[in-house]
C-alpha cells in the first residue's frame, strides 16, 4: 500500500502576500485629541456666531471651528476596538497596509478600510462521506477538524472564502486518504482504517495541512469520528468479522492443547507408570486433542477389557 499522503502530500501555491503589523497607535491619546478637538471646534463657533468682533474675524471663527470640528470627526473614524482572537486587515485604497492584533483600542489611518477576521480556535465537522476504500469495498466516514486562522493576509487575499475553502480541502483529504487505505487490511503489516487509527489521522492532518496552507489556516487536529462498512455490505463484512475472530480463537485452543498433551506426554513418561507404544501416544494424543479443542462435551467410551482389545 501507497503512502503519497505522507511523502508526497499535495503542494500548496506560493502565497502572494504575507502578514505584517499595521502602523496603529494606542487609542487613547488619539481619542482624547479628537475630543479636544472636537470640543475646541464647538467653542470657536460659539464664540464667532455669539460676538461682536468684525465680520471676517467672525467668519474665520466660526470656518476654523466646523474644520476642527470635521477634522476631529474624522480622525476618530480611525478608532477600533480589538477584542482577545480577533484581528483587523487593514486596506488603503485597496492596498494591504497591515493587520492589528493589539488588542484594546487602537488607531490607524482614518481613510483605510478595517475588517475584522477571527482568530480563535474553530471546528469544522464533516457530514458522512459515502467512498470506496483501497479494497473497493463501500465504507462510511466522518471527520472533525480543529484549525484555526494563523496568517490574516493570506485567509483574507489569497483565497475566496477561507472557510468555504476550509470545508471543501477537509472532504477532499478525507476522501483521498479512505481511497488510499483499506477498512481492514488483509496483510498483519498493512495500514488500515479501523487498525491503525492514530497512524492515519497523522497522515490526514500532514495533507490537511499542505491543503489549506495557501489561506495561512493551521492546523490544530483532526479525528475520524464516524468509521463503518456502508449498510449494504455491513453484514457480510460483520460474517467476515466473526469468522476471523472464531479462526483467531481456534488457533489460541489449538496452541494451547498441544501445549497440554506435550506435558501429558512427558508426564506420563517421567512417571513410568505405564508403557506407551508409539501406536497408542498417537491414540491419546488423538483423544486429548478431541477432548481440548472440541466445542462440545467429548463421550466417553470405557474399556473393561486390556489396553489392546
Amino acid at each position: 500500500m501507497s503512502d503519497t499522503t505522507t511523502e508526497n502530500p499535495p503542494a500548496a501555491p506560493r502565497p502572494g502576500i504575507e502578514e505584517r503589523p499595521a502602523n496603529d497607535i494606542g487609542g487613547g491619546l488619539a481619542l482624547l485629541l479628537g475630543l479636544v478637538g472636537l470640543l475646541a471646534g464647538v467653542a470657536a463657533v460659539a464664540v464667532g456666531a455669539g460676538s461682536h468682533l468684525a465680520d471676517g474675524l467672525r467668519f474665520a471663527l466660526i470656518a476654523g471651528g466646523v474644520l476642527a470640528g470635521l477634522g476631529s470627526v474624522v480622525a476618530m473614524s480611525g478608532l477600533n476596538t480589538i477584542a482577545p482572537g480577533q484581528a483587523n486587515v487593514v486596506q488603503l485604497f485597496g492596498r494591504y497596509r497591515g493587520t492589528i492584533r493589539n488588542e484594546g483600542l487602537r488607531w490607524v489611518n482614518p481613510f483605510t478600510s478595517r475588517e475584522k477576521i477571527s482568530t480563535r480556535v474553530r471546528n469544522h465537522e464533516t457530514a458522512v462521506l459515502k467512498v470506496n476504500d483501497a479494497y473497493g469495498n463501500p465504507i462510511e466516514l466522518a471527520a472533525v477538524v480543529v484549525w484555526c486562522v494563523e496568517d490574516t493576509a493570506q485567509a483574507m487575499f489569497a483565497v475566496e472564502d477561507f472557510q468555504e475553502f476550509v470545508a471543501t480541502q477537509t472532504e477532499a483529504a478525507v476522501r483521498h486518504i479512505a481511497i488510499e487505505y483499506p477498512y481492514d487490511a488483509h496483510d498483519e503489516n498493512a495500514l488500515s482504517l479501523r487498525g491503525n487509527a492514530e497512524e492515519i489521522t497523522e497522515k490526514l492532518a500532514l495533507e490537511l495541512h499542505a491543503r489549506v496552507a495557501a489561506a495561512g489556516v493551521r492546523i490544530i487536529e483532526s479525528r475520524f469520528t464516524h468509521l463503518a462498512y456502508a449498510p449494504e455490505i455491513a453484514s457480510a463484512m460483520l460474517q467476515r468479522q466473526q469468522a476471523g475472530a472464531v479462526v483467531a480463537a481456534r488457533k489460541l485452543i489449538v496452541e494451547g492443547a498441544v501445549g497440554m498433551v506435550e506435558q501429558a506426554l512427558e508426564r506420563i513418561s517421567e512417571q513410568g507408570f505405564v508403557e506407551l507404544d508409539e501406536e497408542r501416544k498417537a491414540a491419546m494424543v488423538s483423544n486429548l486433542m478431541v477432548v481440548l479443542c472440541g466445542d462440545r462435551a467429548a463421550q466417553p467410551v470405557l474399556n473393561t477389557g486390556t489396553l489392546y482389545q
